[in-house]
């Protein structure tokens, strides 16, 4: 598809996917901000299967950790 006869959305997901592989730290940063006046599937659609694994093994170890040192 031409770049003058693309629809708008179709621009903005490419200047999305553009921006994310510029930048693909600020991916997560994104995510987190929009979090903060969104909901959990937001922060879980935006973040992908990886930061969403990664987020969730820091609370499983954060909980672990945290068990230990209150016993």
């Amino acid at each position: 598809m031409n770049k003058d006869k693309e629809t708008p959305e179709r621009r903005r997901e490419r200047l999305k996917q553009e921006e994310l592989n510029r930048n693909p730290a600020g991916n997560m940063n994104d995510a987190f901000n929009r979090n903060e006046a969104g909901n959990l599937s937001g922060l879980a659609g935006s973040l992908g299967w990886k930061g969403l694994g990664i987020l969730i093994a820091v609370i499983i170890i954060g909980f672990i950790v945290a068990s230990l040192f209150l016993k």
